[in-house]
């Protein structure tokens, strides 16, 4: 399935507050295709998680980022500061709505088996990749890297399998927290795989960034959000 031609495109569409923008990027064809979301970091949707999105359709995906900061005016931050401000300035709900606007757009698409919707998203992009299918019956997989992880009164309605990757050394996302998380998914009955690769780093997936990437790690991580992808969208056509 993989190294399928594509099709790229920015869209538009009604969201709760705004028009929220985002990247799609679909396998070239007529044939309906699995969708799969992407969450940007709290930089924005800038090139690099375009770069994810067009991996995913290579792969047979109907995939779309949406611009979470779409309500602070389309913005995406190249240093720190910035990138705090416009995390800072996005409320958690909000983001969640524009999450969901996105699902029902995905839902409406004919390209897309609307049933079959997975998540992943990176920093900020994973907290929600991880909280949305807590708040929400319509995603399948969900794959996020290195994100928030809520408390265990959200986590017990989480309704779809999951793979966490998280960096050893991550400065920004406590160990115990992580910990957490795998024990919750026991505790739960939840069906999920918690990965911590040793001497990484926050951010390690982001070829990017020369001072965190690891690029055997990401492989390795990357291959587990394909393998979950496949087990768990791949099947059935949709309605």
């Amino acid at each position: 399935m993989a190294n399928k031609e594509i099709i790229t495109r920015e869209v538009s569409y009604a969201g709760r507050a705004c028009a929220l923008n985002a990247y799609v990027a679909e396998p070239a064809g007529v044939e309906p295709s699995p969708a799969a979301i992407v969450v940007q970091e709290w930089w924005g949707l800038n090139d690099h998680i375009r770069d994810i999105t067009r991996r995913l359709a290579r792969e047979g995906y109907f995939a779309i980022a949406p611009d979470l900061y779409s309500r602070q005016g389309h913005r995406v931050a190249t240093e720190p500061g910035g990138a705090a401000q416009l995390m800072g300035g996005l409320k958690k709900e909000d983001g969640i709505a524009d999450l969901q606007t996105t699902v029902e757009w995905l839902r409406a698409q004919k390209r897309t088996h609307s049933t079959r919707i997975g998540i992943t998203g990176f920093c900020m992009g994973g907290s929600y990749a991880l909280l949305l299918p807590c708040e929400s019956r319509e995603i399948a997989a969900a794959a996020p890297f290195y994100g928030e992880v809520p408390p265990d009164e959200k986590l017990k309605h989480l309704g779809c399998p999951v793979f966490y990757a998280y960096g050893e050394n991550d400065g920004w996302i406590q160990r115990a927290d992580v910990d957490r998380l795998a024990a919750a998914l026991k505790k739960f009955d939840k069906p999920g795989e918690v990965k911590v690769y040793a001497g990484c780093s926050h951010g390690f997936f982001n070829d990017t960034r020369t001072d965190v990437h690891r690029p055997a790690e990401a492989k390795d991580a990357w291959q587990r959000v394909l393998k979950l992808f496949a087990e768990n969208l791949n099947a059935g056509s949709g309605e």
